[in-house]
């Protein structure tokens, strides 16, 4: 199956990594490699590319093409969640690592691949798994999780001002008959929002998927997870760049990040710092950077992509 994939921010995250030829290079969400793929054209003798996904088909694509590069620089291939990116350079013997390059959220190709159950407009299995070896699916989230539960998961995921009418029309349903499909749940979804809220704004099921998604591969925790790790592996001067689609992301980022370029803890009103924390990052920019208008025109997807670079001291 093809594997069709358009990198967000391309040129903005290949500038905010500074590659150096002989440096080695953390890509924690290969994907299709379209960010890969630039960075090792740009790596030579000496180079180093770690490509890690949780997607196993996605790395097999992505190996495939970042082998077709010829490129000097050494490969190396993991099929893992990037919150164990700490535990995966231990694995290879790498440290002081010049960049590194976290793309979150669903891919393109996760979408168009109806089976995964992703998409709230196409039929299919309630899945969600971004790793296919996961034990936990949306299909048993929305049968077996209480109504209290999914209310919570709904409200703070998906930050569906729905999610207590979405939860309990669940329920209702699901005493009827087991929901397995992703347009069961669908109008289900629809039949919980008033139709006058459905008028305006995105469909009406897509911050209930969000949430059910980052439910199902515990996103958030990974994230969290990753930036601590990912700044321990990183060099002096090592780059570490977040592409975020969300605000759910973002926050986590920005939280994670100012906790690396401020940790002092004292009270604002004490005269120095004695807690003795000192700051492990600067921010490459204050505000993220975001898609122009020419790529959101080509690449819809973008519109809401992020991009938040800490640089290590």
């Amino acid at each position: 199956m093809e594997f069709s994939h358009k990198p967000v921010l391309l040129k903005e995250c290949i500038e905010s990594l500074d590659i150096k030829p002989d440096g080695t290079y953390i890509d924690g969400t290969v994907g299709g490699a379209g960010h890969s793929s630039e960075i090792c054209k740009r790596l030579g003798k000496g180079g180093k590319l770690l490509a890690i996904d949780q997607d196993e088909f996605a790395l097999r694509i992505s190996s495939e093409r970042l082998k077709q590069l010829n490129s000097e620089a050494e490969l190396i291939f993991e099929n893992c969640n990037f919150r164990y990116i700490g535990d995966i350079c231990k694995k290879h013997g790498i440290k002081g690592v010049n960049g590194i390059l976290l793309d979150l959220g669903v891919s393109s190709h996760q979408l168009d691949e109806s089976e995964r159950g992703f998409s709230y407009q196409k039929d299919a299995p309630l899945d969600m798994r971004m790793d296919r070896n996961l034990t936990i699916t949306a299909e048993h989230i929305v049968n077996e999780y209480t109504e209290e539960e999914l209310y919570r998961i709904i409200r703070d995921y998906g930050e569906e001002k729905w999610a207590l009418r979405i939860a309990r029309f669940i329920v209702e349903e699901r005493r009827k008959k087991r929901i397995t499909s992703t347009l069961q749940l669908v109008d289900i979804i629809k039949a919980a929002i008033p139709s006058s809220a459905r008028r305006e704004g995105p469909h009406p099921a897509k911050r209930t998927f969000q949430a059910l998604r980052i439910e199902v591969n515990d996103e958030l925790g990974a994230l969290k997870q990753a930036i601590g790790d990912a700044v321990n592996v990183l060099a002096p001067g090592g780059r570490l760049c977040i592409i975020t689609f969300h605000s759910l992301e973002d926050r986590i980022v920005k939280t994670e990040f100012q906790r690396k370029v401020n940790p002092c803890t004292c009270p604002k009103d004490f005269p120095v710092c004695v807690c003795g924390k000192k700051p492990e990052g600067v921010l490459l920019n204050k505000k993220p950077i975001t898609p122009s208008e020419d790529e959101v025109r080509e690449n819809p997807r973008a519109r809401s992509a992020k991009l938040r670079v800490l640089i290590k001291i």
